[in-house]
């Protein structure tokens, strides 16, 4: 695929400065951010345990939070499409929130059998659909 010419779109053009003047202007945001990252990766990999319940612990607050916004948004409107497919997706989301918080370390084994689970999936999936 060829890549776009930046003289037929000018709005690409004023993209790319925009992104340009921020890098610019906020460079030291950047570096401190990268060298965060950079810390908090070598930690995982030097406490492995701690990270994965780390991960799991947001993960389940993700859920948690997604499921009790989910359900107040369903209460609050009731007469929207998919109401129930809605409202078991968000009982479920708010279940596994709790789950996974009540019980992290179960929780840390059943996230990567699913991680594994999707990455088998998907890896077998494109290597069908690829020539």
């Amino acid at each position: 695929m060829a890549s776009p010419n930046p003289s037929a779109n000018p709005t690409l053009i004023d993209m790319q400065r925009a992104v340009k003047d921020t890098v610019h202007h906020h460079w030291q945001l950047f570096l401190t951010q990268g060298v965060i990252m950079v810390i908090l990766g070598v930690l995982a990999v030097i406490w492995p345990q701690i990270s994965t319940i780390a991960v799991d612990v947001y993960v389940g607050w993700l859920f948690l939070l997604s499921g009790v916004v989910g359900l107040a948004t369903m209460f609050l409107a009731q007469n929207v499409p998919a109401f129930l497919w809605s409202l078991l997706t968000a009982a479920l989301s708010l279940f596994v929130g709790i789950r996974l918080l009540w019980h992290p370390t179960e929780g840390a084994v059943s996230l990567t059998l699913v991680l594994i689970t999707l990455l088998i999936v998907e890896g077998v999936w494109w290597s069908r659909i690829t020539p």
